[in-house]
């Protein structure tokens, strides 16, 4: 009786912990959302979309998982990072299109060797220094925009409410020291209520 009990608390332990990462994506979205254009059920779905293709990179290829950066936008989903072929861009680019509620993945992955240890200390500098200017930006809401710095490229993504605020965001990305180049997927907000 008292092994049965165990098994079953195993069990029911196991089943519910594979749906830790939806439940904290959820909620996290949920939070996230009263402050963003994307809106709850958006913010959700893309949360639930990228928990989903992170999942699925880790069970396919643990390098991908590590080597890819995923960020999602209304369903459309920026893939950067550095691989070492070809072979695994497609496999990144096609695991994504594989879940569920994706409308378009963009292919941002270079192939080359990995960064040395110095360029991803840049990269985080950069990052979290435009993170900063952009939360300290009242005219911007910077919880719309999703950045991604690799070798020193800055990808921007998100919803603008404006091409004036969309503009302060590039504007800021372009200024910083250790960014070599701003890629722009950033969407204006076309939702008038």
């Amino acid at each position: 009786m008292k092994k049965a009990f165990i098994a079953l608390s195993c069990l029911l332990a196991l089943t519910l912990s594979a749906c830790a990462p939806v439940v904290v994506a959820a909620g996290g979205a949920a939070v996230a959302a009263g402050t963003t254009e994307k809106g709850l059920a958006t913010s959700i779905n893309d949360s639930l979309i990228h928990t989903k293709i992170s999942e699925t990179y880790f069970k396919d290829d643990l390098g991908l998982y590590g080597d890819v950066n995923i960020e999602v936008n209304q369903g459309s989903v920026l893939l950067t990072g550095a691989v070492q072929n070809q072979e695994d861009v497609s496999n990144a680019v096609g695991l994504a299109w594989q879940v569920h509620g994706v409308v378009e993945v963009i292919d941002e992955i270079d192939v080359r060797d990995k960064p040395a240890f110095k360029d991803r200390a840049k990269d985080f500098a950069a990052s979290a220094e435009l993170r900063t200017r952009l939360i300290t930006d009242a005219d911007v809401h910077s919880l719309n925009f999703s950045i991604d710095v690799v070798s020193g490229v800055i990808y921007l993504s998100g919803i603008a409410q404006s091409e004036d605020e969309m503009n302060k965001v590039i504007a800021h990305a372009q200024s910083l020291r250790f960014g070599t180049e701003v890629v722009n997927y950033i969407r204006i907000n076309d939702d008038q209520r």
